[in-house]
């Protein structure tokens, strides 16, 4: 039986995991926090829960399937609920449009609002839905360990229909004219952690997967899907050893052979890494063993944005609150031109996720809001008083009707400082390097090490790249990769 070392339980270490344990390998968890689920962090104060990390959760079917491929039936650990009418857009001026899977609820909406948007929909839907189906079938199950990897003919092809030079600003431009809409359709940029005026227009496939196929929630809290994860694991015989911090990986003869924490060693066959490549591979590695990533490489990296969070937790249910909203900022290009020069916006968008609305089990006495900012990535020069852009946040929130100050009963605040610290990611990013160039976003670094044979890397700074879906595929890849890799050796 081979031993299998996985730093960090984040969803990539996790579905990893269980992939290789339901194989029959003896698999070893080593997580330096004291739960599993990576940035998928609950959080509870008092009497409410939130849900730290990814809020808004789509490809159910990725989830599913790391369950059914090992025989265990994923609804004995978690269940769905879908969201139909999921996200409220609120413009500066207060326009508001309300995102739907619902076909004729979206065309009353745009007749009223962008008819040129109303005749140009279903246009939308079907090339996001060519976007992804591509991305699919050509990018999401492969492992890229070389720029030559995208030269067969077939993916090659494939590279060229995805609309890689285009940006997603332009692409949004051929459906949406009305500003709100392009805002919202633009929004989706930031699930990869870049700005939709650089990053290619590839990724609006991502309004494929709200707008048709859905927004869910997992009952009980998002975080339960991490959970239930760990308890899949952990039938399969996975071992986790968690608040256990993994201080090095000892290299021999370009083989990773052993993992070292503060009070145990283990010998391994294997080792991946999930967590942020960026700082996880300099820190666990020495810069020798490692030529094709030297440590000068990592520091011109151009990071992802950060996150300014607030978990609030409110005394009652505010009237005008959906499951998710989004209040955009007058200048929208502005604000990412600011981000990307390392500044924090004056005017921020602010995204809230009330998920007491769908499920009030999770915050049964108030609103549990999960308040979002993005952040620039952390730099010596541009670390604020959190207390003080909170304020700028409420005051925004209260020209939108939204009084926090009057109903707050519990208050977290956390920075790009603590997610660089807790996530150990660079510079607070929340998806490593940004897809803000065409290298960055076709290109991400391997889930394989070119210099060390047996070391693995899943995670969103990798490949696929970033959200939790895509974070759950490249364990699964890497998983499959070392299977079939002993397979061929027997």
């Amino acid at each position: 039986m081979k031993t299998i070392a996985i730093i960090g339980a984040g969803l990539g270490g996790l579905s990893a995991s269980i992939k290789l344990a339901s194989k029959g390998y003896d698999v070893h968890v080593f997580e330096k926090n004291t739960y599993s689920g990576g940035k998928m962090m609950p959080v509870k104060i008092g009497t409410h829960h939130f849900d730290f990390g990814p809020n808004t959760m789509t490809m159910p079917e990725v989830f599913d399937s790391i369950f059914e491929e090992a025989d265990l039936n994923p609804r004995n650990y978690y269940s769905w609920i879908k969201l139909d009418h999921h996200t409220k857009n609120v413009d500066h001026d207060g326009q508001s449009f309300m995102m739907s899977t619902d076909d004729s609820y979206m065309k009353t909406q745009l007749l009223k609002l962008d008819p040129f948007a109303a005749e140009n929909y279903h246009a939308y839907l079907k090339e996001i839905e060519r976007l992804y189906d591509l991305s699919k079938n050509s990018f999401f199950p492969r492992m890229f360990t070389k720029w030559q990897d995208y030269l067969s003919p077939g993916l090659f092809n494939a590279v060229v229909q995805v609309r890689p030079l285009e940006k997603m600003n332009h692409f949004h431009e051929r459906y949406f004219k009305h500003p709100l809409l392009l805002k919202a359709f633009n929004r989706y940029s930031t699930y990869i952690g870049s700005s939709p005026y650089q990053a290619p227009a590839t990724f609006a496939m991502i309004g494929y997967l709200e707008m048709v196929q859905g927004v869910y929630y997992v009952k009980g809290g998002n975080t339960k899907l991490a959970k239930s994860l760990e308890m899949a694991a952990k039938d399969l015989g996975v071992t986790f050893h968690l608040n256990s911090q993994v201080m090095n990986i000892h290299i021999e003869n370009k083989k990773a052979r052993r993992i070292d924490t503060a009070t145990a060693s283990l010998q391994t066959d294997n080792v991946i890494i999930n967590g942020d490549l960026l700082h996880a591979y300099p820190n666990l590695v020495d810069e020798k063993n490692r030529p094709s990533m030297p440590n000068k490489k990592i520091e011109r990296s151009s990071p992802s944005i950060s996150a300014f969070v607030i978990m609030a937790g409110l005394s009652t249910k505010l009237e005008n609150l959906e499951h998710h909203q989004v209040y955009f900022s007058k200048n929208y290009a502005q604000e990412f031109e600011t981000l990307f020069n390392g500044q924090w916006p004056d005017d921020p968008t602010i995204y809230i996720s009330n998920s007491s609305v769908t499920d009030p089990s999770v915050s049964p006495d108030g609103d549990n809001l999960f308040i979002l900012v993005n952040a620039p990535p952390l730099t010596d020069e541009n670390r604020i008083s959190l207390e003080d852009y909170k304020e700028k946040v409420y005051d925004k929130l209260e020209k939108h009707g939204l009084s926090i100050r009057e109903h707050l009963v519990v208050e977290k605040l956390v920075g790009p400082e603590e997610i660089q610290e807790r996530f150990h990611a660079f510079r607070g990013a929340l998806y490593g390097i940004s897809s803000n160039s065409l290298k960055n976003s076709f290109l991400r670094p391997s889930n394989q090490s070119k210099d060390i044979a047996n070391l693995y890397f899943a995670g969103g700074s990798t490949h696929p790249g970033g959200g939790s879906p895509m974070v759950v595929i490249s364990g699964k890849n890497v998983a499959e990769k070392i299977i079939k890799e002993d397979r061929s050796t027997v």
